[in-house]
């Protein structure tokens, strides 16, 4: 009697028979090993380093020569430390005014630089050039030529002088506080006035001339994406040009605007470079600021200018982490 015996099963079958792993998830897996190295590399350079920096801002590590790692007691003593000082206060007032004077002027005048060169009709590319060619140049190139120019001798103190003003303001060597808001009396905690030094008004100027040209080739990329037809419609709709500038122009421009300013808050909590380059601190620190100061620490109190470099990195997020919320929000939403 003869038995019959099943047929082997297809390779097909057996295949099947295996767990297959979608394509998706290999490309996934791939891309993981691929960027594995970069990001322990950044992992080490940006969040360890920023652990080991605040480590060291709580030691008694003070002369770079003899490391002491020790925790300082009390503990968090070197914050209250500087956080007492003149020289402290001065910087954050300077880093302050600064900033929201710098993102005013910059944003502002890239604001209507873009909205010329977009509506101009000859010479576009001439325009564009001559508002982004300061942009290229270093800050150190433009803090020499800025420094000449407010120059108490010569520059524009020789103009008013011209003019009839025969004590003109000293510029980046004037220790005037506009608008004080105090008058620290020794004894208080404000060993300081709260205003705008005159002397830090040429390096705003200056940051402000470099940075118009950025601002601008923002807002000219924002521009481009407007439709026309919305702007035909409002024009046939009888609104004039102020109204399609508020009411449609400028609201496309937003994200524009936001973007702007996160990336010039970044130049302007990091000045250094131009400062050195026209005043120093000043007198009475009238145009210190942060950088200058974890600078000036490097090589006496590490623990100081650790700290103090913590401390700019905490105001920087406060501004780029609400950001970077907003951002991740949207993204999920769409």
């Amino acid at each position: 009697m003869r038995t019959s015996t099943a047929p082997p099963a297809p390779a097909r079958t057996m295949l099947r028979s295996r767990k297959q792993v979608p394509h998706n998830v290999k490309t996934s897996r791939r891309a993981a090993w691929i960027f594995a190295p970069s990001l322990l590399v950044s992992f080490v350079f940006v969040y360890v380093f920023i652990a080991i920096t605040v480590y060291i801002s709580l030691s008694n590590w003070k002369i770079g020569t003899s490391p002491d790692l020790s925790i300082r007691q009390p503990f968090g003593g070197t914050y209250g430390e500087i956080v007492q000082e003149q020289r402290f206060q001065a910087d954050i007032r300077n880093v302050v005014i600064f900033t929201i004077v710098f993102l005013v002027l910059a944003i502002l005048g890239g604001l209507v630089a873009a909205l010329f060169i977009h509506h101009v009709a000859v010479g576009k590319g001439l325009f564009r050039t001559v508002f982004l060619l300061p942009y290229a140049l270093s800050f150190i190139v433009t803090g020499v030529a800025w420094r000449w120019i407010f120059s108490p001798s010569t520059g524009v103190n020789e103009i008013l002088r011209n003019m009839g003003i025969q004590n003109p303001p000293g510029w980046t060597t004037d220790t005037t506080i506009l608008g004080a808001l105090n008058n620290p009396t020794g004894t208080d905690f404000m060993k300081v006035q709260f205003g705008i030094p005159v002397a830090l008004l040429p390096i705003i100027f200056a940051a402000a001339w470099q940075l118009v040209g950025f601002a601008m080739a923002m807002y000219l990329a924002g521009l481009a994406s407007i439709p026309e037809e919305h702007l035909e419609a409002a024009s046939v709709d009888g609104a004039n040009t102020w109204q399609r500038l508020r009411h449609i122009v400028l609201p496309q421009l937003w994200p524009s605007t936001i973007t702007c300013f996160v990336l010039l808050l970044h130049v302007a909590l990091k000045i250094f470079d131009l400062v050195i380059a026209m005043s120093g601190s000043g007198p009475g620190f009238v145009t210190d600021v942060p950088g200058i100061y974890i600078y000036n620490y490097l090589t006496s109190r590490y623990d100081k200018a650790s700290a103090m470099a913590i401390i700019l990195l905490l105001l920087t997020l406060v501004v780029i982490v609400p950001y970077l919320i907003r951002g991740y929000r949207k993204e999920r939403k769409a």
